[in-house]
């Protein structure tokens, strides 16, 4: 790390102001800054000094999601090689999977990146730390056989339209992994829905890719009719997204997060409640399959723990306030089943409940600050 450290400080004069490369110094910036703990110090109208800055808050959620990581790629081959009849050991599902889950990071960063960097050399600032981890995400969420091109599209599409033009991380209104996901469901919804896009291989003849969640939509099952049970759901041996499958990985993620006071257990919690309490009303009700399948099932099948515990919990768009923060993920638990079941071109759910709540995550810290202001007031006075 010495050497490496040496060559950056070397040619650091290049970049600096004056240097043949100065426009260049946010990308430089970028990369010495990712490596090492910078040595940058604050002048004025400090506040709070901590060692701990925005490129590492955003290392700790990676690690988080690497439980998510290993159980996909490992999940990838898996139902690959169940599509197909052939048998393969641990080890053999995995590589299968890493190499179908590579060239889907690499543009996912490449291009993201390429973008990020772009506009911090026309800005003249230094480059957003926050799509280190919506990078890594955009790809977890995708279909396993999801097209490089249209990929790379949404990644455009989700940096530019969905960061950037709000003035990039910290300012942006929707969560950027989730703007990316929408843009394709909506812009090709043949290759983000149906049978056939969440196993590769599930063109096999006699084999069917579709998920739990996509079988009840079709309303022609229940779930004690499924070939799956609450265990492959709770470990996630099932087709889905690569990263969404497994809810004890998730769970190890969501622990980590905790831990690190990186991610909100206000969130997380509130989130699994209203979800568990509406899908528990539905079932009292009862007129579909979706409403009478079991409420905990609900919070197991599809996106609805990882949205939950690595999408609604974005400190950029989710509510600030600690009040505001349970209503937010009440809220998106209720919408999240509430779209399930009502509207079955859209069996998930949760990625328009979350979507949806980012835009009203700022209504509702207003109404909380507001009333608490209220309430102080009639203290003073009384």
């Amino acid at each position: 790390m010495k050497i490496l450290k040496n060559i950056l400080e070397s040619v650091k004069p290049h970049f600096q102001k004056g240097g043949k490369l100065e426009k260049m110094y946010p990308a430089y910036d970028a990369f010495e800054t990712f490596l090492f703990v910078p040595d940058h110090t604050t002048h004025i109208g400090s506040h709070i000094r901590d060692a701990i800055d925005l490129k590492r808050t955003m290392a700790f959620v990676v690690l988080s999601l690497l439980p998510c990581i290993i159980f996909g790629l490992w999940n990838i081959g898996d139902q690959y090689h169940l599509a197909v009849g052939k048998e393969a050991n641990f080890f053999q599902n995995f590589i299968f999977g890493f190499w179908k889950f590579l060239p889907l990071l690499i543009v996912s960063y490449g291009v993201g990146l390429t973008i990020e960097f772009a506009f911090a050399v026309y800005r003249g600032h230094q480059v957003n730390e926050g799509y280190l981890v919506s990078g890594m995400l955009i790809p977890l969420i995708m279909p396993v056989d999801v097209p490089l091109w249209m990929l790379a599209i949404s990644v455009i599409f989700a940096v530019i339209i969905g960061k950037e033009v709000f003035g990039g991380t910290g300012m942006n209104i929707l969560n950027p992994a989730l703007t990316a996901r929408a843009f394709l469901f909506f812009a090709y919804p043949s290759y983000m829905s149906g049978d056939k896009v969440w196993v590769h291989g599930a063109l096999t003849d006699g084999y069917s890719g579709e998920t739990i969640l996509g079988v009840l939509a079709a309303n022609n099952t229940s779930w004690d009719s499924l070939l799956w049970n609450s265990y492959d759901a709770i470990m996630g041996f099932v087709p889905g997204s690569i990263g969404e499958t497994s809810f004890i990985a998730i769970l190890l993620g969501a622990l980590f997060l905790i831990y690190t006071g990186v991610g909100s257990w206000r969130i997380i919690l509130s989130t699994f409640l209203g979800g568990y309490i509406t899908a528990l009303l539905f079932n009292l009700w009862g007129m579909n399959v979706l409403m009478n399948t079991p409420a905990h099932v609900h919070l197991l099948i599809g996106g609805f723990a990882f949205g939950a515990v690595f999408m609604a919990t974005d400190p950029v768009t989710a509510s600030q306030t600690n009040k505001g923060k349970i209503i937010y993920g009440l809220l998106v638990g209720f919408f999240a089943i509430v779209i399930r079941v009502f509207n079955p071109a859209y069996p998930e759910g949760m990625m328009l409940a979350i979507l949806l709540m980012n835009v009203f995550a700022p209504l509702i810290d207003h109404y909380v600050v507001g009333t608490n202001i209220k309430k102080r007031l009639k203290r003073i006075k009384s």
